[in-house]
């Protein structure tokens, strides 16, 4: 079984990585407390934090720039992903955490109250049977469905004028078309922080009220 490299490793592997000085302590927390969990509770197939900071935490990263407005729904957020490692990068949103697997829910809740994130709240449930008002501007997924599917289970979580982010393994996984009343932005591959791997970014957004 593979094991997590102790802090001051992370922390090396972090400052290699380029992350913001004052945003690593705050992954290395995360990520020792997600290795802990993943040996009981297997809620990644990614096995070890070194493993987590590459594939997990900094693909997370890549879709910061995307954000738009005040609050931010994560669809199907697991271990945090993205959600949770957006919310340690940024202070000035709020952020809601669905997922229908009590256990992650269990893990966000746990993961909140030790790195203190007050902007951040966890929710069990599907998003289909979540009705905000008023909606997010912002409404992400890692690997939850794709664009047209996204867009139908969780489109009515988005407010007028908001914007869906799918992130997505290939460019081709964005060709089908949406339905009516949302449009492709742009989907182009971002540059995964610290790595010379690349994360597509669907950018879909609703046509304004």
């Amino acid at each position: 079984m593979s094991h997590a490299p102790g802090a001051d490793a992370l922390h090396t592997a972090c400052a290699a990585r380029g992350l913001d000085p004052a945003l690593i302590p705050d992954v290395v927390r995360y990520l020792q407390l997600l290795e802990r969990w993943n040996r009981v509770h297997n809620l990644t197939a990614v096995k070890g934090a070194g493993a987590m900071l590459d594939r997990h935490v900094l693909d997370s990263l890549s879709v910061l720039p995307w954000l738009q407005g005040r609050r931010v729904l994560d669809v199907g957020s697991g271990a945090g992903l993205p959600g949770l490692v957006l919310a340690l990068a940024d202070r000035c949103r709020e952020y809601l955490l669905l997922d229908a697997a009590a256990k992650r829910v269990r893990f966000l809740r746990a993961a909140i109250a030790e790195l203190d994130l007050g902007h951040v709240h966890a929710a069990h449930g599907r998003v289909q049977d979540l009705h905000p008002d008023p909606g997010f501007a912002t409404v992400v997924s890692r690997a939850f469905a794709a664009p047209p599917e996204f867009v139908r289970l969780a489109g009515h979580c988005v407010a007028p004028g908001g914007r869906m982010l799918a992130m997505l393994g290939q460019a081709a996984a964005a060709e089908a078309s949406l339905p009516a009343g949302w449009s492709y932005r742009r989907v182009e591959p971002v540059r995964v922080p610290g790595s010379s791997a690349s994360r597509h970014i669907a950018v879909i957004e609703r046509e304004s009220a």
